[in-house]
């Protein structure tokens, strides 16, 4: 039997789990929530990542091209100056733009590389060589197609930079189609890219670029030396400057 004295002193005492079952604070309910969020968007990056990677490497060539008023390729690889020479020679526009042209490059080298017809490409085709990257390929076509007032545009460039380039040119055009025509260099479709180390270089490098160019819809961003930056509002007035 318990004595009374026993009693008082077990009823002065703690029970031993009462630290552990006190509510919790509100910072670690913060922090929860916060560590969450991290886990969240994480995920949402990596899978939407292998949906990028995925929706490229399904892109094919079109095996037929339905006539458009003129052809534009962005520079960055010889496989795409040739796919735009074959179309245009084959009448699929009736003028060529080759943007992001280096100021070195005179045009009797670009018809050489390009084994175009010398008569063509001197009547045809366009030269910009004031486009450094993707959007100022997009500025730069963008006048070209104004100062000519077609309608429907060939879109030329590689399969991994399809998404960007249409997001980039379109945002610029308000009054002409787009029509992709995607070159491809080595197939990437069924998962076949997470073999090769350097298409899933290339591929996480342009996926990166591409949220970019959705951020760019919302936030005034702009690409620097340094990374990026907030745009200058007055360049907002019009389109965002490289």
């Amino acid at each position: 039997m318990m004595s009374g004295q026993d009693s008082s002193e077990t009823a002065g005492m703690a029970p031993p789990t009462a630290g552990i079952l006190r509510p919790r604070g509100r910072k670690w309910w913060l922090l929860r929530a916060a560590g969450g969020m991290i886990v969240g968007v994480v995920m949402l990056f990596v899978c939407g990542f292998g949906w990028f990677a995925s929706y490229v490497g399904h892109l094919r060539t079109p095996t037929y091209q339905q006539k458009a008023d003129a052809i534009i390729v962005l520079t960055g690889g010889q496989s795409r100056l040739d796919a735009a020479m074959e179309l245009l020679e084959s009448g699929k526009g009736e003028r060529l733009l080759i943007s992001g042209v280096h100021p070195s490059a005179t045009r009797h080298e670009l018809q050489m590389a390009t084994g175009g017809d010398k008569s063509l490409f001197s009547c045809c085709v366009d030269l910009d060589r004031t486009a450094l990257d993707t959007i100022g390929n997009a500025e730069e076509s963008a006048k070209w197609v104004q100062s000519h007032a077609y309608g429907t545009i060939i879109l030329v460039t590689n399969n991994y930079h399809m998404p960007r380039s249409l997001l980039e040119v379109g945002r610029q055009l308000h009054h002409a189609k787009l029509e992709p025509y995607p070159v491809v260099n080595s197939y990437l479709d069924n998962g076949i890219w997470l073999t090769k180390p350097e298409a899933v270089r290339v591929l996480f490098t342009e996926y990166n670029k591409y949220l970019l160019a959705l951020a760019r819809s919302v936030l005034p961003l702009r690409p620097t030396v340094d990374g990026v930056a907030l745009a200058d509002a007055r360049t907002m007035t019009g389109s965002v400057k490289r």
